[in-house]
């Protein structure tokens, strides 16, 4: 088992070392001064992000024996954790963008005291393209297999749209070194205030705000100008992504139906129906290539976080070789300490070679685990075929992850 979602970060001070030298003093000041607003970096479970020791044993325990590993924690000079702070401001980027790159080097220490068994995801900003190409660069060559931490363009944040031309050298250097590029939820959306229903609203729509990566992208036409480029979006569900295929297809085929109409016709064009909606698919086939299906099929894949059973008999419509199994370690929705569990409410009863799959063979592929080498750590550690195959007739008690609630239904987005 490859868990294609877990989490971790340095603890606050520990920053500092990585940090380049005309920071520090910055550093102390701002270090000195943060309150972490966050309960689970300061319960006596927070260690579980940066010690290496202990995230393994439980790891394992769980069943699992190796992990992608997005951020968690609070680096130097930033408001909040990475995965969910705003864009910097330009007066900010300088000290942002070094804590970013403090995190980096930091995470490629990490998890080389893991050989083959971390794939660490590194972070840019898109604020400056050439710095964010340069850190690709330089992540790749520091070992950081996990790919890039593709940031959001939520309204407001007066960065250029995800599907904008300008982020081409972003796109071309992933498709040259065969870096993923992951999109993970909550690093869209745009900030909702303190009101009593922001965290609904919050909980509502952070998974559409994410999922517009992947429609900026495919309609932009970023995979037909680079080919070898991967999207992986992760913790964002699965169970959409057949009917949001389905709706991208049908504005696909009529935008581009009506623009085709439109230049071969003869007749006088600017009425009716059709006529105006060729003005929106202008230039759509050419840029895009295939349609959004293909594309999906070609190009792009799910860090399927704690697959619920609705969604598991969609499996074939997203694509078997698409899913990828997370247990988000360690936040508190993830399946940790009862992974088992987790997996057997979904999974009892599936072919082992579609199991095989969607909990470690795809995401080996995708991040370049050695199969072989874990084979033998997973020999020890399990989970074996027959626990797997044993339905979950009720959930540990005291189990926190969405998976064991009651009532899941595939949702619209």
């Amino acid at each position: 088992m490859i868990s294609a979602d877990c989490h971790a970060g340095a603890d606050l001070l520990d920053y500092r070392p990585y940090l380049e030298r005309r920071h520090h003093d910055a550093f102390d000041v701002w270090a000195a001064d943060y309150v972490n607003p966050y309960a689970d970096l300061l319960a006596d479970t927070a260690d579980r992000n940066w010690n290496s020791a202990r995230r393994i044993a439980e790891l394992e325990a769980d069943g699992i024996v190796a992990e992608v590993v997005f951020p968690n924690t609070v680096p130097p000079f930033f408001p909040s954790a990475s995965l969910m702070a705003p864009a910097p401001t330009r007066a900010e980027f300088d000290r942002r963008w070094a804590g970013l790159r403090a995190h980096n080097r930091w995470l490629a220490d990490f998890c080389a005291e893991a050989p083959g068994r971390r794939a660490g995801v590194f972070q840019i900003f898109l604020n400056d393209v050439e710095e964010a190409v340069r850190e690709i660069r330089w992540a790749v060559g520091a070992g950081l297999t996990g790919g890039l931490l593709l940031p959001g363009t939520p309204p407001g944040s007066g960065l250029p749209e995800l599907y904008s031309t300008v982020y081409d050298p972003i796109w071309s250097v992933c498709a040259e070194l065969g870096v993923p590029v992951n999109h993970h939820a909550g690093s869209a959306s745009p900030p909702l205030g303190d009101e009593p229903a922001a965290r609904a609203v919050f909980m509502v729509e952070t998974t559409w705000f994410s999922h517009r990566a992947l429609w900026h992208l495919v309609f932009g036409g970023a995979f037909r100008r680079h080919p070898g480029l991967r999207l992986v979006l992760t913790e964002q569900g699965s169970g959409w992504i057949p009917g949001v295929l389905d709706m991208l297809d049908y504005y696909h085929g009529r935008l581009v139906a009506a623009a085709t109409k439109a230049s071969t016709s003869t007749e006088t064009s600017g009425q009716g129906k059709a006529s105006a909606e060729a003005k929106f698919g202008v230039g759509l086939a050419d840029a895009m290539g295939k349609g959004p299906s293909a594309v999906w099929r070609d190009h792009c894949f799910v860090g399927a976080s704690f697959m619920r059973p609705h969604e598991v008999p969609l499996r074939d419509r997203i694509g078997l070789d698409k899913i990828m199994w997370g247990s988000d370690y360690p936040h508190d929705e993830g399946t940790y300490p009862y992974t088992r569990e987790g997996l057997r409410i979904s999974y009892a009863g599936l072919p082992r070679a579609e199991i095989a799959a969607m909990v470690g063979g795809n995401a080996a592929r995708v991040y370049g685990f050695d199969l072989d080498r874990l084979g033998r750590l997973a020999a020890r550690v399990g989970p074996t075929v027959r626990e797997l195959d044993e339905p979950l007739t009720a959930p540990p008690p005291d189990a926190t992850s969405p998976v064991f609630a009651k009532g899941g239904s595939v949702r619209v987005w």
